[in-house]
C-alpha cells in the first residue's frame, strides 16, 4: 500500500453552529473544528486504513498543538508537520445556507501555512512508494507558490504520482481572483486532476473541451469533475463517463470533496499497478463510485475531521444504495 503525502494548510474551521441572542443582538455561535483541505484528505485517506502523512506548517500556538494532536488521533503521520515559533495558525470562518452550502472568511495574513519556505522541504517527504496530493491554496501568494513549485518538482524527480484538487477559493488571492495561469501550470504538471465544475469553466475561459483536451495531451493521466450533488465527469487518455452519487440529505458540505478525493486516493494506493489502473476502465469506475459514497457520507455529517467515514460505514452506504460489494476490488475492504 502506497504512501499518501498530503501537503498544504491545515487550519482551524469555526463552523457557525447557531444563534445566541443577547439583548439586540443575534450572536453567531462557532465551534472549533480541524480543517485545511490537505489535512482532511490526509484524515480521509487515514480513517480508511490508508497510509496518510501530512505535510505543512501551523503556528507553535494553541490552534497549531490542536491541530497536530488531532491529525494524530485520527491516524495521520505528523513527522513533516512543522511549527513555526512565532508566526500564528491560519483560521476559516465557515457560515452555512439552509441548505449546508458554506460561505468562507479567512484569516490568513503571513499564517504559518503561508510562510513556508522551499528550503524547509525535505527529500524524505518523497522517499519510499509515494503519491503526492494538494491544492491551490498553497499558490495564493509569491512565496508559497513557489514552496508549491518545489513540493511538486521533487515528487515528480522521486516518480511520484502527484493529485491536485484545484479548490480554488478567490478570496484567499490578493486580486479577489486565482491566477489562471498559475493553477493551470500546477493542472498540467499533475497526474490526478479533480475540478469542481465551476472550477473547470473558469480555468478553460469557455473552452471546456478543448481545455481537457489540452491537459490530457499534456500528461494529466484522469481528469475528474465533481458538481455537488450532481453527475461526476471523468476523462483519461482512453476514455471518459459519468459516475452518479448516490443521493443523500447534505447537512454540512465543508468536507464533502475531500472526503471524496481521498477515497479515491486510498483506493488508488491500494492497486499495485498504478501505470495501468487509469486504463482500466471497470476498477476506474469502481474505485470512483467508492469514493463518491464517501463524499456523501461526509456531507451528510457536522466539520471536516469527525464527518470522514471509515470503511464499516462506506460499505453500510454502498449496501444501502444497492451496491454488491464483491462487485467492488477486495483490497478495497481490507480492515472493514
Amino acid at each position: 500500500m502506497r504512501k499518501i503525502l498530503c501537503f498544504g494548510e491545515a487550519l482551524i474551521d469555526f463552523l457557525n453552529t447557531g444563534h445566541n441572542p443577547q439583548g439586540p443582538l443575534n450572536l453567531a455561535v462557532f465551534c472549533q473544528y480541524p480543517g485545511g483541505a490537505p489535512a482532511n484528505a490526509a484524515v480521509a485517506v487515514a480513517r480508511l486504513g490508508g497510509r496518510a502523512y501530512f505535510a505543512g506548517q501551523v503556528g507553535q500556538d494553541m490552534f497549531g498543538n490542536f491541530l497536530r494532536n488531532a491529525l494524530v488521533a485520527y491516524g495521520v503521520d505528523t513527522r513533516f508537520l512543522l511549527q513555526h515559533p512565532t508566526a500564528s495558525t491560519a483560521l476559516a470562518f465557515v457560515a452555512l445556507d439552509d441548505k449546508g452550502e458554506r460561505s468562507f472568511s479567512f484569516h490568513r495574513h503571513q499564517t504559518a501555512d503561508v510562510i513556508l519556505r522551499s528550503d524547509q522541504v525535505s527529500d524524505l517527504w518523497f522517499s519510499g512508494d509515494t503519491m503526492l496530493h494538494f491544492c491551490s491554496n498553497t499558490l495564493t501568494t509569491a512565496d508559497i507558490a513557489s514552496c508549491t513549485n518545489t513540493v511538486v518538482r521533487k515528487a515528480k524527480a522521486a516518480g511520484n504520482l502527484v493529485s491536485f484538487d484545484v479548490n480554488l477559493r478567490h478570496n484567499l488571492w490578493a486580486s479577489g481572483q486565482a491566477d489562471r495561469n498559475l493553477v493551470n501550470q500546477l493542472v498540467t504538471q499533475a497526474d490526478l486532476v479533480k475540478f469542481s465544475r465551476d472550477e473547470l469553466e473558469y480555468l478553460a475561459q469557455g473552452q471546456t473541451e478543448a481545455y481537457i483536451q489540452h491537459c490530457l495531451a499534456q500528461g494529466c493521466q484522469l481528469l475528474l469533475v465533481t458538481d455537488g450533488a450532481k453527475t461526476i465527469e471523468y476523462f483519461t487518455q482512453t476514455s471518459s463517463g459519468l459516475i452518479t452519487p448516490p443521493k443523500v440529505q447534505a447537512v454540512d458540505t465543508t468536507a464533502g470533496g475531500d472526503a471524496f478525493i481521498g477515497g479515491f486516493l486510498y483506493g488508488l494506493s491500494r492497486h499495485t499497478d498504478l501505470a495501468g489502473f487509469f486504463s482500466q476502465t471497470k476498477v476506474l469506475e469502481q474505485t470512483l463510485h467508492f469514493a463518491a459514497h464517501c463524499g456523501a457520507y461526509a456531507v451528510t455529517q457536522p466539520g471536516a475531521f469527525t464527518a470522514l467515514p471509515d470503511l464499516a460505514a462506506v460499505k453500510a452506504q454502498l449496501t444501502w444504495h444497492g451496491h454488491k460489494l464483491h462487485d467492488f476490488p477486495s483490497s478495497l475492504f481490507i480492515g472493514a
